[in-house]
């Protein structure tokens, strides 16, 4: 459940590769439009839901994906990383 109150949430992706965060863009950023239920009160629960695409470019690696969302004042409201293994 939610710690802290907020207009609005947004997501930011990253690759974590050799201790360095590449950021990852996605399509819909916005937490408010993936299930969220905008604004965000304290102690209410929420449902989250995204994607993340692989495009064809992307190299054969074994990375760390890391996701974060964050508040109107870039607070976490939750990360998660997420061991992934792209191949070709």
């Amino acid at each position: 459940s939610a710690e802290i109150q907020s207009q609005g949430s947004k997501a930011r992706v990253f690759g974590e590769m050799l201790h360095v965060d590449i950021p990852f863009p996605i399509p819909e950023p916005d937490g408010c439009k993936s299930g969220i239920q905008c604004p965000i009160q304290k102690g209410h629960s929420y449902s989250y839901l995204n994607k993340l695409p692989v495009k064809s470019e992307y190299p054969s690696i074994k990375l760390i994906v890391k996701w974060e969302l964050v508040d109107d004042q870039d607070q976490m409201l939750f990360c998660w990383k997420i061991p992934v293994q792209i191949t070709s």
